[in-house]
């Protein structure tokens, strides 16, 4: 039994430099609150939970291809449609918003821009009742936001490629 568990327990990730994650955490912290600040100046609802889960990928995980900018923004503009239309013509129904996110992954892998926070958008959508313009309005300014937060970010030293180079 202790073999099989082996397996559901180990850390698969990299140790890393203890003053890159606090640069990390510091990176996410200033993100959210330009994204909260900016919730009080326009009086959008700004800060949504997927939000936090793409800091997590643009300030922990910046190398990877679901941390990217064509991922971040297009993942979010992709569920903000998706989620938006479910929400518009079935409010409130959880099944719209259970097969809105089955689309959102589909269309996200076929397209290329595959962002796994931008999976709960639907959901948001749902269990918000958010106007379809203004959720996509929400999204864009939002991930627009922590992407150039993100860029700035990983230019102050010690430095990090962001985004990925493309070949």
């Amino acid at each position: 039994m202790r073999h099989h568990l082996k397996h559901y327990i180990r850390r698969h990730e990299p140790r890393g430099a203890a003053h890159l994650h606090l640069k990390s955490g510091i990176g996410a912290i200033s993100a959210m609150v330009l994204v909260g600040l900016l919730a009080v100046y326009t009086g959008l609802p700004m800060l949504i939970a997927p939000f936090g889960a793409t800091a997590v990928l643009l300030f922990g995980q910046p190398k990877s291809p679901l941390s990217q900018p064509a991922n971040v923004i297009g993942g979010y503009l992709l569920a903000a449609l998706i989620g938006g239309l479910a929400a518009h013509f079935f409010p409130g129904l959880w099944l719209a918003g259970a097969v809105a996110v089955g689309l959102t992954i589909g269309l996200m892998l076929f397209l290329r821009v595959t962002h796994p926070p931008a999976g709960a958008v639907p959901l948001v959508a749902i269990a918000s009742h958010f106007d379809v313009p203004v959720l996509i309005e929400v999204v864009m300014i939002g991930s627009i936001l922590l992407v150039a937060v993100a860029v700035l970010h990983h230019y102050i030293p010690p430095r990090q490629q962001y985004p990925l180079r493309a070949d």
